[in-house]
């Protein structure tokens, strides 16, 4: 949820778009061979381990992920580099890698679309990314970057005496991650009734909605509503369901083909879903401010 979220680096930030839930419920999982068998510096991941080595590791330590193929010699030379840096920096960041020809399933979670990519977490968060090798000068300016907007919010980075997690914030997190989104809803609702600008409160009811929404559309709702382009709720279950799959623009395009093509009360229920499934997103990602750009085109 509205965790540390900088914007750090090469590349455009991530926050928010990327699910890592799913791999939560694949840990247990007989494929992936865990760490150890990795050709680069750093701990290997796969989904039997993933949950340990990112998610649990980066509430301690911002943890950078390297999706690279053997058969990548950019991948090979970066991933070469981020342990040199690693080794540097003396356990203030976690590397691991993921092979994205042994482990396709991590690799879409991400969705990463080319070798070598990076992704940076934090408090199980995607902070940032980029794609293509960078020069070790420009690696150490964002991992500099990634350090200081991270300094004494992780539980492995925080100073002695550092003032604990609210116990109602840590049972609504725990539910969430267990992914028992109406526990987790109730709880966030009620630490958002006590502090209505509670920022993680805010964020995770949004987006617990959405989940629970977006888990129960039928598999078949992209080929529904691609059938029937002018049926409403059958558009919303699609879009709903594209996010799921990581194609955000393709989602956030349907819905604004749909305002072109209403008016009226129909146009304002339309916008007013677009507006929502933005705000599950960091409003400076890149994907939302071109389908702002484009939704007032729409309008306008």
């Amino acid at each position: 949820m509205t965790r540390p979220r900088p914007s750090a680096g090469p590349g455009p930030s991530i926050a928010g778009a990327v699910d890592l839930s799913a791999l939560k419920q694949r840990a247990t999982s007989p494929s992936g061979s865990g760490q150890g068998s990795s050709a680069l510096p750093g701990v290997e991941v796969a989904e039997a381990n993933f949950e340990a080595e990112v998610l649990q590791k980066s509430n301690q330590v911002p943890v950078v992920v390297l999706l690279w193929s053997p058969r990548s010699d950019a991948s090979v030379q970066l991933g070469n580099i981020l342990g040199s840096l690693h080794a540097e920096d003396g356990g203030k960041w976690s590397l691991v890698t993921v092979n994205v020809d042994t482990t396709p399933r991590v690799a879409q979670i991400f969705g990463v679309k080319g070798v070598p990519t990076v992704v940076a977490l934090a408090a199980g968060q995607p902070l940032s990314s980029f794609e293509g090798p960078q020069p070790p000068d420009q690696l150490r300016g964002w991992l500099n970057s990634l350090l200081n907007a991270t300094a004494g919010k992780l539980s492995g980075g925080g100073e002695a005496g550092e003032e604990q997690v609210d116990p109602e914030l840590a049972q609504a997190r725990e539910y969430l991650d267990a992914g028992d989104f109406a526990a987790a809803q109730s709880a966030y609702q009620k630490i958002l009734d006590a502090n209505p600008a509670h920022e993680e409160a805010k964020a995770a009811v949004r987006q617990i909605a959405f989940l629970s929404r977006a888990s129960a559309q039928s598999p078949e709702a992209i080929a529904t509503a691609d059938a029937a382009p002018d049926d409403i709720e059958a558009a919303f279950a699609a879009a709903d369901a594209e996010i799921l799959q990581q194609n955000v623009t393709a989602a956030f395009d349907r819905l604004i083909r749909l305002v072109q093509r209403t008016a009226g009360d129909d146009r304002t229920k339309v916008r007013t879903r677009l507006i929502e499934l933005f705000d599950l997103f960091d409003p400076a990602d890149p994907e939302v401010i071109a389908a702002r750009r484009k939704l007032a085109n729409a309008l306008y």
